[in-house]
């Protein structure tokens, strides 16, 4: 099982992720990563490892179980 982990204090805001994949993310009020969908399906872990490797600040962590 593939989990999303975002890390909110590493997040600056640059909104790569909801671009690579607005399915999985969005941003808060303040412009922080917010998950939408924790445990993505097979068909969206590209996407999700896209959006992780695209992150400037690397707020976002892929674990695999």
């Amino acid at each position: 099982m593939t989990r999303i982990v975002v890390d909110n204090t590493r997040c600056v805001g640059a909104a790569q992720c909801v671009l690579t994949a607005p399915d999985l993310f969005d941003q808060d009020d303040d412009g922080l990563v917010m998950v939408l969908e924790e445990n993505p399906g097979t068909e969206r872990v590209k996407s999700a490892n896209t959006a992780a490797t695209l992150c400037p600040s690397q707020a976002i962590t892929i674990q695999e179980s």
